[in-house]
């Protein structure tokens, strides 16, 4: 069994000095499949969901290109890596769509906090219960794919002391999110908020983790991981992705696999237990301390990560996808963009030096993988 994936890939756009600059408007009204950000700063494309990791690398890579000669055109633009704004601009929001009265309570609510760049990672179960109980696990175990992911040391051109600067400040909404005990949990739980306005609809569930579908809360199909920076390298992206696979395959496989029943915490418990472990990858990132959901030992996040990887590795290699998980290796042994980042930034680059050489690097990458990689299928 191999599961259906798909991305929802944030991105800002930009001088290649790094300087982030607000032209979704364009973009959205000129090219198909870009989608709108409250803010004009970046811009959203999908993937199309796939089971085959080649497939999911040149859907990556395809809207990219076509988004980057399309900013040649308009001017000297490129995209820029990271999750934050990360040399300037987070004093004001630059609306994309001032009618738009969500984005007015997204705008006077959260500010420029939620001005961000991520990666969204889908990944289909279409039994409810079964996506329930994938979801408490993975829920526990977000942090580990925000480590692996974090690429936000900087914000208005500054170090701010955490690697993910994106998911230290965003507002997780609602403020308290439960682990669902079933599917119907889940919507008793989703009605009361939007009936209490804790939630403004039913897209309005900002946390690490959660159930999607084309009728939400009622029919489920796929978990979405949200917690992740944007990776902008696609062969460590689908690493990360074949690391979530892999767990759950081995979560749908074994029923006992379950916080609720595994855990010597309760359900509240396991819920602040996350969201602390959630706060120190943000800061520390693989270099974290993190309690385990099973009994609270203290563990490394590259250490359980490592250890993840280790049990996985056999579920993955029969289901022909564990080249795309070797990869995970480099992160572990190299560091995650921020880490590499702030290993620069530590022997004198300022952060705007750091940014424009990743963007030269991003752009690098993505040439050398549509060459050796997708050349046929891209043309």
């Amino acid at each position: 069994m191999v599961l259906l994936k798909g991305f929802e890939i944030e991105i800002y756009t930009g001088t290649p000095q790094g300087e982030i600059v607000g032209l979704s408007d364009k973009i959205v009204a000129d090219l198909d499949g870009f989608m709108r950000e409250p803010d004009s700063r970046n811009v959203e494309y999908i993937t199309q969901p796939s089971p085959n990791y080649d497939n999911l690398l040149c859907a990556l890579l395809r809207p990219r290109r076509e988004l980057r000669n399309y900013l040649n055109h308009l001017g000297d633009y490129t995209l820029i890596p990271g999750s934050t704004l990360s040399l300037g601009g987070g004093d004001r929001f630059l609306r994309s769509d001032p009618a738009n009265p969500y984005h007015d309570y997204i705008e006077n609510t959260y500010g420029t906090k939620v001005v961000t760049a991520s990666v969204h990672i889908n990944v289909g179960i279409s039994d409810p219960e079964v996506l329930m109980r994938a979801c408490r696990v993975i829920r526990m175990e977000a942090p580990l794919f925000l480590a692996l992911s974090a690429s936000s040391p900087f914000l208005d051109g500054k170090a701010t002391g955490y690697h993910s600067t994106r998911w230290g400040l965003f507002p997780q909404t609602p403020s308290h999110v439960p682990l669902f005990a079933s599917h119907a949990d889940h919507i008793q739980w989703v009605e009361d908020q939007l009936a209490a306005g804790t939630m403004q609809n039913i897209r309005h569930l900002w946390a690490s983790v959660r159930p999607n579908g084309d009728r939400r809360p009622y029919d489920l199909n796929r978990l979405e991981l949200r917690i992740c920076d944007l990776v902008t390298d696609p062969i460590a992206l689908l690493a990360i992705s074949a690391l979530l696979e892999a767990r759950l395959l081995q979560i749908i496989e074994n029923p006992s696999i379950d916080p609720l029943t595994q855990s010597s915490f309760s359900a509240e418990e396991l819920v602040t237990l996350t969201a602390e472990n959630e706060a120190a990858a943000a800061v520390g990132s693989l270099d974290a301390h993190l309690k385990h959901w099973q009994d609270g030992r203290s563990i490394l996040a590259r250490d359980w990560i490592a250890q993840m990887y280790q049990d996985v590795w056999a579920i993955a290699k029969q289901q022909g996808f564990s080249c795309f998980l070797s990869p995970l290796q480099k992160i572990l042994r190299e560091g995650n963009e921020a880490q590499q980042w702030l290993q620069l930034h530590a022997v004198g680059f300022d952060s705007q030096r750091v940014i424009a050489q990743a963007i030269v690097a991003t752009q690098e990458r993505e040439t050398e993988l549509e060459e050796k990689l997708c050349s046929s299928l891209l043309a």
